[in-house]
């Protein structure tokens, strides 16, 4: 038995919440109800303006390895912080959700830990201000080869894909856990970032991973045939395991050639975010515990339904005993 079941490598970003006015937003040049990047000396200037904050480990794969980690799967994260106050928030927050952090703060980083400031208004609106930070220079020296060999299943987060470390180091991990008998997959995570990387972002897919994950405007930026089915029709022929959440239109998944569809009950959130991390943890989950394509779909949608029923990117429930009440368990 391996050590771990699923090992997730992705941004470490540090969600920092405060509440706030409009004329605050106003009087600091926040743009109301977006996210937006920031460099170093605006988020200094953020992070210190914001009263009575709450922290939590954030980053899109982290979610999902959260997620995976509160089923009871052993975890571990692939991840880059600084040896700062932050840095050492996430790697001890992650450590006492029984998910192993890989790597130490790095002593002297290059930059502060990332973290994401999010202002939330009165009316529930929230203004996020990202700051990249040490977490987007990960490359393959962050990679231990023999954490990768040790999973069952890696899952990389395209997020990371904007530089071409971030690319060597996707491939260092998806090929130590391949040549040891795993699986390597990626959560598209942005349109955008496939628009910025398309061929490298294809030729990933075609030539070492063996499943993919991502909503239907992902798919579609991926080979631009302006037709949803055409689309899945060629990533599927490239990988083994095609995954598309389509929000209320439910989730195809294509495996070995094999389609499955599988419906969703519509529900209007409470909060959006991280939905599709927490599908892509209900989905790992069943992928892992050998369940077919249908049960991890279905596991998928209980997961994505949870998280939007509260505000915050991870499962706040007892997910063994709501998997149980669908009968997933």
């Amino acid at each position: 038995m391996k050590k771990y079941q699923v090992v997730g490598i992705g941004n470490a970003v540090v969600d920092v919440i405060t509440q706030s006015t409009d004329s605050f937003l106003t009087e600091m040049g926040i743009e109301k109800g977006i996210m937006q990047l920031v460099e170093t000396e605006r988020s200094e200037e953020l992070f210190s303006a914001m009263d009575e904050r709450v922290q939590t480990p954030g980053g899109s794969v982290a979610n999902t390895i959260a997620g995976i980690g509160s089923l009871g799967l052993a975890t571990g994260f692939i991840g880059r912080v600084r040896d700062d106050e932050l840095g050492h928030f996430y790697a001890d927050a992650m450590t006492r959700e029984g998910i192993d952090f890989v790597n130490a703060p790095v002593a002297g980083g290059e930059l502060p830990t990332s973290r994401s400031m999010i202002f939330v208004s009165p009316d529930g609106e929230r203004s996020m201000n990202t700051y990249l930070g040490i977490s987007a220079e990960l490359g393959p020296d962050d990679v231990d080869e023999s954490v990768a060999a040790g999973a069952e299943v890696v899952f990389l987060e395209g997020y990371l894909f904007d530089k071409d470390k971030g690319k060597d180091a996707f491939i260092r991990t998806a090929r130590a856990c391949r040549a040891a008998g795993g699986k390597a997959g990626i959560a598209i995570s942005d349109p955008f970032c496939v628009e910025r990387h398309r061929a490298d972002f294809v030729n990933l897919i075609e030539n070492e991973l063996d499943f993919v994950i991502g909503n239907e405007a992902e798919i579609r930026s991926l080979y631009q045939d302006n037709d949803l089915e055409a689309d899945l029709a060629r990533v599927a022929a490239a990988c083994p395991l095609v995954v598309c959440t389509r929000s209320g239109d439910g989730v195809s998944i294509i495996h070995k050639g094999e389609r499955t569809d599988i419906p969703v009950n519509k529900i209007v959130p409470v909060d959006a975010t991280g939905a599709g991390d927490q599908f892509a943890a209900g989905f790992l989950f069943g992928l892992v515990s050998g369940h077919d394509m249908a049960t991890c779909g279905a596991m998928g949608n209980v997961c994505a339904a949870e998280v939007i029923s509260h505000v915050g990117p991870r499962p706040e429930a007892d997910m063994p005993a709501l998997f149980a009440e669908h009968g997933l368990l």
